[in-house]
């Protein structure tokens, strides 16, 4: 596959698809047409493969690590930029390429503003095909391998929130205080971390993530209303479940995560920033890592989590894991038990 000179149309896709990925997190769809269009007007990122890149090239993951229903995030351009100069300058090797965490609204442009400014080239890649709450959830089974040394660099907040973070460490430790950066900067930071080979990304990571991006908003965009919710899980490979009203919906903003649970046409969805479980009379539709997501019953547009409210029309989609880009982290069953206690219901049974 050539390189690809990315534009309005094909950021806008990515931004809409990749909303639909994010499952219920992944940013706001607003930031990113922003983020998208402030890159576009800098210059023409360029989308590569991964198999243009040798196996021993360095790649590098940027991302925006918080709860974006936080009331006090603060985060503008030179962040992104900033996080990854710092990681840059921790390194003892070139960056080869950079790549966002995720898919999601806001995620799936991560990375083409930085590129622009430095001139280091987009990968046509994500750590995973959807979103996820954790930074190790995104961190491509690093925590399995023995001796990784995790580099990671925040920068978010204004003002008495303003902060600069770098760490090195044992990715665990490094994701929970990056986590804990995010909180004490507002909200939410910019990041840059967990520099790999491109031989370790391919095979735990999930290459082809902004092209399946790009297509769902294509579906997404290409059509109105229910034929639009329609070519999506058309293009997906999965199904419309419910439609109806956010008859009850709570949200607490702890820890960094938005946590709640919303009631649409009688069931019952948890989330932990992206929505977790599907449920209705005890019976299980979904669990996470499948994608459900909430789209507005009328217009088709993508709700996230942060974004709900009692009253709204909402349908519900769900496409299955195996239907999914995903990384190797998505059957790691040590990573996917942290869900249980967040969500207080049971998931490995489900799963494994």
């Amino acid at each position: 596959m050539a390189t690809i000179r990315l534009d309005e149309k094909m950021m806008e896709c990515a931004v809409f698809g990749g909303a639909v990925l994010g499952g219920g997190g992944g940013g706001w769809i607003e930031e990113g047409l922003q983020i998208g269009r402030l890159a576009l007007e800098l210059g023409q990122p360029e989308l590569r493969t991964i198999d243009e890149f040798a196996d021993d090239e360095t790649l590098v993951a940027v991302s925006l690590v918080g709860a974006p229903g936080a009331k006090d995030k603060f985060l503008k351009p030179i962040h992104y930029a900033k996080s990854l100069d710092m990681l840059a300058r921790a390194l003892n090797r070139p960056i080869s390429a950079i790549h966002t965490n995720e898919n999601g609204a806001g995620t799936t442009v991560n990375g083409w503003l930085q590129s622009v400014m430095t001139g280091i080239p987009l990968v046509d890649f994500a750590c995973n095909g959807r979103a996820h709450p954790t930074g190790t959830m995104g961190a491509m089974n690093l925590t399995e391998v023995s001796g990784y040394v995790s580099h990671q660099t925040a920068v978010g907040g204004k003002d008495d929130n303003y902060l600069e973070f770098s760490i090195s460490g044992s990715l665990g430790k490094a994701a929970s205080l990056i986590r804990q950066a995010s909180v004490e900067a507002g909200g939410l930071v910019a990041v840059a971390r967990n520099p790999v080979s491109a031989a370790y990304a391919r095979q735990n990571g999930a290459p082809g993530a902004i092209s399946q991006a790009m297509g769902v908003g294509e579906a997404l965009l290409g059509a109105k209303g229910e034929a639009a919710i329609d070519a999506v899980v058309s293009k997906l490979g999965g199904k419309v479940v419910a439609s109806g009203e956010v008859t009850d919906f709570t949200i607490e903003t702890t820890g960094g995560f938005d946590v709640g649970t919303v009631m649409i046409d009688g069931f019952e969805m948890t989330f932990w920033n992206e929505y977790m479980t599907l449920e209705k009379g005890g019976e299980r539709y979904a669990t996470f890592p499948d994608l459900m997501m909430t789209l507005d019953a009328k217009t088709a547009r993508p709700v996230v989590t942060a974004a709900l409210e009692k009253g709204q029309q909402l349908a519900v989609i769900v496409v299955p894991k195996e239907k999914l880009l995903l990384s190797s982290t998505m059957s790691n069953e040590k990573l996917l038990s942290s869900v249980e206690g967040i969500i207080q219901k049971p998931v490995l049974k489900y799963l494994f």
